[in-house]
């Protein structure tokens, strides 16, 4: 095992979650996409791709698995950079289908991508508040069959997941916006301009 990537690797999970609790302290963190948090994300991606280029991707046998979930969340968290993410996808797949890292780790990043995309999520684990202050998982494709979909990629079933998602939420705090419209076009128009929509 790599130990130096390893911690490379934890360190920069370490870092973006000392930058979210500082902007949550200040709730900055909940109004729309944070320059300081968008500029530590895509930072943090960049280092990651140079890894990957250099000496592949590290999965569980490279940096362990708290190392191999780390690498996992930058690319999770790299919203600004659509290529990248559906490159990382690529190679994750693949390294799920060789038993190299856990079979929830694309699944996630799948429907990460398929929401910024503005397609209906595989699995049901990237949620939002609704237009009644809930916090709901977005829309899921085959919503009867998501369980067993779920199921394979290693996650717990969906009311397992909701009820999880919404105790993290308080527990950091996390609150509905002022504005729901407001804020769902903002989204919009920023994923357009980042290149996730048309």
């Amino acid at each position: 095992m790599d130990q130096n990537l390893r911690q490379t690797l934890l360190d920069m999970v370490d870092e973006t979650r000392r930058k979210r609790a500082e902007l949550a302290a200040d709730g900055s963190l909940f109004l729309g996409y944070n320059a300081e948090l968008r500029a530590l994300h895509n930072a943090q991606a960049k280092t990651l791709a140079g890894i990957v280029d250099q000496q592949g991707w590290p999965n569980v046998d490279k940096v362990g698995a708290d190392g191999a979930a780390a690498a996992w969340m930058v690319v999770q968290q790299a919203i600004g950079l659509p290529n990248f993410m559906r490159a990382c996808l690529e190679i994750l797949e693949s390294e799920a289908a060789a038993g190299r890292v856990p079979r929830w780790q694309p699944a996630l990043l799948t429907d990460r991508i398929r929401w910024l995309e503005g397609r209906e999520q595989v699995y049901g684990t990237q949620f939002d508040w609704d237009e009644n202050g809930e916090l709901n998982p977005l829309p899921i494709e085959d919503a009867a069959n998501v369980d067993a979909r779920r199921a394979a990629a290693e996650l717990v079933p969906l009311a397992d997941g909701i009820r999880q998602r919404r105790s993290e939420a308080e527990q950091a705090g996390e609150t509905a916006p002022a504005n729901w419209e407001a804020r769902r076009k903002e989204f919009e128009d920023w994923a357009k301009a980042i290149g996730w929509r048309k």
